[in-house]
């Protein structure tokens, strides 16, 4: 299942954030919020482009691919413009990247779910008689999340460092 991918050191962060407004170093700030959405954008740009190119097959009865979308709305295009990055510096500082549900049409909110967990049951053109499954492999967010997460920290700790040595 998708969940948010936060890159807190929460204790680093709070007690930075505080010094930081007590220094009333706010181009410092600005800095540290750029760089560490800097940070981020690679998990969102790769979680985007993973999304945009994952393969989903059909148990069909053929091989041939499935037709255009139905509804006129591209699935993989839609759920990937749902990944979004939310940076804070101030009471509870951190970057996350997460899939923003409200930014989906209704009836395609529990896909990036199903589609995580390897398995997409769905009507065949909304008929609710007759329902199919599609599978798709491997587990786009979590492997994504899995190759990203020790560079997001690392730099985000790099990060951290910078500014800690500017209040100095």
């Amino acid at each position: 299942m998708p969940r948010d991918v936060r890159i807190l050191n929460t204790g680093s962060l709070l007690e930075l954030s505080r010094r930081l407004r007590a220094a009333g170093g706010e181009n410092i700030r600005q800095s540290m919020h750029r760089r560490i959405r800097r940070a981020a954008e690679p998990l969102r740009d790769d979680l985007q482009s993973t999304m945009r190119g994952l393969n989903i097959r059909s148990q069909g009865r053929n091989s041939r691919g499935g037709g255009p979308s139905p509804n006129g709305r591209p699935l993989r295009a839609t759920i990937a413009e749902a990944v979004r990055i939310s940076v804070r510096t101030g009471g509870s500082p951190g970057a996350t990247v997460w899939l923003d549900k409200g930014r989906m049409p209704p009836d395609l909110k529990n896909v990036p779910d199903q589609l995580n967990e390897g398995r997409l049951r769905h009507p065949v053109f909304g008929n609710r008689r007759r329902w199919v499954n599609q599978y798709a492999s491997p587990p786009w967010w979590d492997t994504t999340l899995r190759q990203h997460r020790p560079r997001m920290e690392r730099e985000v700790a790099r990060v951290l460092d910078d500014v800690r040595r500017r209040l100095e």
